[in-house]
């Protein structure tokens, strides 16, 4: 994947992971991006048999690991700033 790629689809996957967990996350487009970013390259190395078209398997695995991703960046900075 080139740079510009890996970004626009961090940023995809980060605002579906974003939209199919429940609540309201407090999370910047930056953060989200970076998170779905790790979640991309997560799912395209978990389902990286090589494939013609659109690979779903990959993008549903790079959603999940990003909204898990979320909910870890979530618990993470509500624990520390409640002090």
């Amino acid at each position: 994947m080139s740079i510009i790629g890996t970004i626009i689809a961090g940023l995809i996957v980060g605002l579906l992971a974003r939209f199919i967990l429940p609540g309201r996350q407090n999370l910047s487009l930056v953060i989200t991006t970076l998170i779905g970013i790790v979640g991309a390259l997560v799912g395209y190395w978990v389902a990286g048999a090589p494939t013609n078209g659109v690979d779903w398997i990959r993008w549903i695995v790079s959603v999940i690991v990003a909204a898990i991703g979320i909910v870890i960046y979530g618990a993470v900075t509500k624990s520390s700033s409640v002090r």
